[in-house]
């Protein structure tokens, strides 16, 4: 299929339907800013990065007509202090922060839902699968990651949701100013879901097909029991990823996450492990995730060693919902990382984060990830992020 063939689908079936863009006096519009200060210290860079960047989205949705929405979104982000390397312009001797500066069309798509749930999305989109360990949006960056795809939902419609992605070209978060900026991709995505005694058992398999990335390629295919009892929140998972399409590797790596948490209402605390298998060639990697929410904030192991990664991990959050000028959380985070089967140790890592909303629509968040690298391993690195957001 041709790159913009999705982006075409939707401005044809907006074509179709020439009443959606004027049916109503005042169509609702977002605009979403986010002003960012991450500096790195990295072992083994003489230079400490000092990134400002300013993130500017701007949307604009129709209300639903006879179910069909149609949304239109622009990012844009600029570099205010670049001492730093973005991953699109060389700077020796500095460590990464991967925010290139980018203007592009993030999301233009048609999506039509009907009564029951069921429903269809063409064009550009974020594609979101469960908590996005497998596929997301990569919203912690500037630049997040969208999809040219067509998707279809089951709703309510039987006892088992279905729902179903034909991925055309993959966005990422590098821009197109970066070699790996796309992906050229004819990848499928689907998922079952139903409800059993024991809370929401899903199934699902990606096939990822990367012409221009053949390395990436892989079909991965699991199964996921999440669920709560009492005040106790479980999640258990488990998946099995071989090569496919272009890949000439030849693996059977496995994944397993078992994770909970306890809920006492302004607080939470729970904890888990997470492995992710290698053969001492390739590990279980997973290319469409939004992998800043897992191993740790300050991004070490974005891709899966050879020999694996197992995480141990601790974690908690608390909220202080009538503090001045307004809303607070707090939350942590520990892990432990080695080899898959634990017999290399890889270091530790401690997260910290705080946020604050100061009105309405302006909120302020404060974030830290400190990497204790063990010898021969990933090197030690300090992360520290401040950002103000205002959101419409």
């Amino acid at each position: 299929m041709k790159p913009m063939l999705l982006t075409s689908a939707a401005l044809s079936l907006l074509a179709i339907s020439p009443a959606l863009a004027g049916q109503a006096e005042h169509d609702p519009y977002s605009l979403n800013m986010r002003l960012r200060h991450e500096t790195v210290d990295q072992d083994g860079l003489p230079e400490t990065a000092s990134a400002l960047t300013l993130r500017t989205r701007f949307g604009l949705q129709t209300p639903p007509r006879d179910g069909v929405t149609f949304l239109v979104e622009a990012e844009n982000t600029v570099h205010l202090i670049d001492n730093f390397a973005d991953t699109v312009a060389p700077r020796p001797g500095y460590p990464v922060v991967a925010d290139p500066e980018v203007t592009e069309l993030n999301r233009f798509q048609i999506d039509w839902r009907g009564d029951s749930g069921v429903g269809v999305t063409i064009g550009r989109q974020w594609f979101v699968m469960d908590d996005q360990r497998f596929a997301g949006p990569v919203g912690f960056r500037q630049n997040s990651q969208s999809v040219d795809a067509i998707r279809l939902r089951s709703g309510h419609v039987w006892p088992v949701a279905l729902d179903y992605a034909y991925i055309d070209r993959v966005h990422r978060i590098f821009g197109d100013d970066h070699p790996a900026g796309e992906f050229d991709s004819a990848s499928h995505a689907a998922e079952a879901r139903g409800e059993t005694p024991l809370g929401t058992l899903s199934a699902f398999g990606l096939l990822l097909d990367f012409e221009n990335a053949p390395g990436l390629s892989s079909q991965t295919y699991g199964l996921r029991l999440t669920g709560t009892h009492e005040a106790v929140a479980y999640r258990l998972e488990y998946a099995r990823q071989f090569a496919h399409a272009g890949n000439t590797a030849s693996f059977e790596l496995d994944y397993l996450r078992v994770e909970g948490d306890y809920d006492a209402g302004h607080y939470t605390v729970g904890g888990g492990i997470e492995i992710l298998g290698g053969d001492g060639i390739t590990g279980f990697q997973t290319p469409l995730a939004t992998l800043h929410k897992f191993q740790g904030a300050a991004d070490v192991f974005l891709n899966t060693p050879a020999d694996g990664l197992r995480d141990i991990y601790l974690r908690g959050q608390w909220s202080f919902p009538h503090a001045v000028p307004g809303p607070l959380s707090l939350g942590f985070a520990w892990h432990d990382f080695a080899s898959d089967d634990g017999g290399t140790g890889y270091g530790s890592e401690i997260d910290l984060v705080a946020g604050l909303s100061l009105t309405e629509r302006v909120s302020a968040e404060a974030k830290a990830a400190v990497f204790d690298g063990d010898a021969g391993g990933p090197v030690d690195r300090t992360k520290i992020w401040l950002s103000l957001v205002f959101d419409y």
